[in-house]
């Protein structure tokens, strides 16, 4: 079966799409969701996107593709048979959350809250001067609801559920069809992505972070054109290896790439 050696895992903030100041500006180049479909045909569906956005939103950034996925750091996950798995807040506490934070923030001009439901994006990209009040607010609010945990990312902070991360969500995929039993590979860019990265590398698949920085990553992309560059590798290997009816041979023809 070509593509059956793989299971591809997609952040997509600063690995699918180029970062922006406000995040509702993202987009996936149009030729990227060409490829990521391609990838997900040759893989027989073996592709997912794992990011902090809802899933709503990832279907509308890589539309038409509708993949698995999981949402806000996998506190929402679509399955491949389309069967969605959520965690919710109880409703006292989100509503709580939601006016404490709209409060607060809006005395902080520049800083942009994000509601997912589940949990809360604290973004402050256009207001770094109010990094450190921000980040008070988000470790206040955690430590009044000890059911709750802080995620930091690039120029924003997130609270939600604990024991939510994309390391576990990937590792629920890879429970299941049709990305059990295959090699995983995981490409993200920011701190959300490291324990994406540690089970990844527990799995012995490829984990691949995207930017500087320090990461349990095993291999390293330099932005966002370098990931577009190697998907278009990636989808000929794949294509190459459903024409000869031969695979590559697993781990080290796909790293080689990098």
């Amino acid at each position: 079966m070509s593509g059956g050696l793989y299971a591809f895992f997609f952040d997509v903030d600063g690995t699918l799409a180029a970062i922006q100041s406000r995040p509702d500006e993202a987009f996936i180049p149009d030729p990227v969701r060409d490829t990521l479909q391609a990838l997900s045909r040759l893989s027989d569906g073996a592709l997912a996107l794992v990011s902090g956005r809802p899933i709503h939103e990832l279907d509308m950034l890589a539309a038409p593709l509708r993949a698995p996925a999981a949402g806000v750091h996998g506190a929402e996950r679509r399955d491949a048979s389309g069967e969605l798995h959520r965690i919710s807040l109880p409703a006292s506490m989100g509503q709580e959350l939601s006016d404490t934070l709209h409060n607060a923030m809006a005395q902080w001009p520049g800083t942009q809250l994000e509601t997912k439901g589940m949990a809360f994006a604290l973004h402050y990209r256009r207001a770094v001067q109010y990094e450190d009040e921000v980040m008070q607010l988000a470790h206040k609010l955690v430590e009044r609801f000890p059911t709750l945990a802080l995620q930091p990312g690039k120029c924003v902070v997130e609270i939600k559920p604990q024991g939510v991360d994309k390391g576990e969500a990937i590792k629920a995929f890879m429970g299941e069809a049709p990305f059990a039993g295959r090699i995983p590979v995981f490409i993200g860019d920011d701190l959300t992505d490291e324990k994406g990265f540690r089970a990844v590398n527990a799995l012995q698949g490829i984990s691949v972070k995207v930017g500087e920085g320090s990461s349990e990553a095993h291999f390293r992309l330099k932005g966002v054109n370098d990931v577009y560059a190697w998907l278009e590798q990636i989808k000929l290997q794949l294509d190459q290896d459903k024409t000869t009816s031969v695979r590559s041979q697993g781990y080290e023809s796909l790293s080689s790439r990098i």
